[in-house]
């Protein structure tokens, strides 16, 4: 075949071609991924904003002893995720009775002091048995999101019923902690362990 500069260019959109379809195809799976992390992000945002409406109810609905109404309401979290803290910080612009709130994000059992209220999150749910140990003899309203948590130490574990955010109570680890629960609370809980 005779070289001849129609078909020199015929060779290269032949061979660009699949490389345009390569680029657009790239393009749209990108562009769809960053709509799923958007949706997703979106999501996660909602969830969260639900369960600080939740952590904020509880703070009305509980009553802690005498010496936690001194100084700063304490919501701590471990190891938020950016959309929980930023829920979370949300609070800092209301206040429980004369406390204003005050959010502290740990990253270990350690770090934690003394708070009101402690939300354990699902992904950091391994800390379980050394966050119990470390709140041992407090009056820390321990929340937290796993499957049989409240049979083992937390006195609040958030669950889904129904499709909807829900939550257990269990009356015993709110006694453990010298924390008096509210009969409308109490009426609240999808499950309530005596």
């Amino acid at each position: 075949m005779a070289y001849s500069p129609n078909s020199h260019y015929s060779f290269i959109f032949v061979l660009n071609s699949p490389k345009r379809k390569v680029k657009k195809l790239l393009t749209v799976i990108s562009f769809s991924l960053l709509l799923s992390i958007n949706a997703f992000g979106q999501f996660e945002q909602s969830v969260a904003k639900i369960k600080v409406a939740f952590i904020y109810n509880f703070t009305r609905l509980v009553e802690w002893p005498a010496d936690y109404h001194q100084g700063d309401f304490v919501i701590g979290v471990i190891n938020a995720s950016p959309a929980l803290l930023t829920e979370l910080n949300t609070l800092t612009q209301k206040v429980s009775g004369n406390q204003r709130f005050v959010i502290k994000n740990f990253k270990s059992a350690e770090e934690i002091d003394k708070c009101n209220i402690l939300f354990i999150p699902e992904a950091s749910n391994n800390l379980l048995a050394e966050v119990i140990k470390k709140l041992h003899g407090t009056s820390t309203l321990l929340i937290t999101e796993f499957e049989g948590d409240a049979k083992k130490g937390a006195v609040i574990n958030f669950i889904v019923k129904d499709n909807k955010q829900a939550f257990e109570l269990n009356k015993a680890n709110a006694e453990k902690c010298h924390l008096n629960i509210s009969s409308s609370l109490r009426t609240l809980a999808a499950v309530y362990i005596e």
